[in-house]
Order: structure tokens, then C-alpha cells, then sequence
């Protein structure tokens, strides 16, 4: 077999034409054929499945954190401090905490 003309080296149009390729009956080829369609649409169904989910993970994201930045996650407690009293306490706290630092040696 010589590689010219089928995209395949080393198999020639007239060695393809004088060797019988072997088919399924068919019937079974018309099964085969109802399987893949079944199949293909199956695929088609997931892929726009994918497609939604991705679109609403894609709206879901700022609505999710608008809600965490509103404090609506979880249900508020009554007696936690405001957060505006922690962020004075911290303030407050800063400047007290002595800042360090590592000096590497020359050598």
C-alpha cells in the first residue's frame, strides 16, 4: 500500500476499493445510528443545563455579596456590639501595638 490521496500514509484509494471493509446488518447499523442521536441529545441537554447554571452562578455571585455586605446572611444577633464600635475599638488598639522590625544581617 502506497500513502497518496485518503489523508491515511501508507493507504492507497484503489487498495481501500479492492479490500472489503466488514459492516454491521443493517439493523444494527440503524441501532447504532438511533443510540448516537439519543446520545448526541443527551449531550445537547447537559451543555444547556451547563450553560443556565453558569449564568446564574454569574448573577448569584454580586447578589451574594451585596447580601453578606447588608449583614443578611445569617440572622442577626440583638446583643452583638454595632459594627461601628468595633472599628473604634480597633482603631483605638492600633496605635498602642508596637511595630517590629527584622533586620537581617550583612554579611
Amino acid at each position: 500500500m502506497k500513502g497518496v490521496g485518503t489523508g491515511i500514509q501508507h493507504i492507497h484509494l484503489t487498495d481501500l476499493r479492492k479490500d472489503l471493509i466488514p459492516l454491521p446488518p443493517f439493523e444494527e447499523q440503524t441501532e447504532i445510528v438511533r443510540r448516537v442521536e439519543i446520545l448526541l441529545a443527551y449531550a445537547d441537554r447537559l451543555e444547556a443545563r451547563l450553560q443556565s447554571a453558569q449564568t446564574a452562578a454569574e448573577r448569584l455571585t454580586p447578589a451574594l455579596l451585596a447580601k453578606a455586605f447588608r449583614g443578611e446572611l445569617v440572622p442577626q444577633d440583638p446583643n452583638d456590639e454595632p459594627a461601628t464600635e468595633l472599628l473604634r475599638r480597633l482603631r483605638e488598639a492600633a496605635p498602642s501595638q508596637k511595630k517590629t522590625r527584622v533586620l537581617k544581617a550583612r554579611g
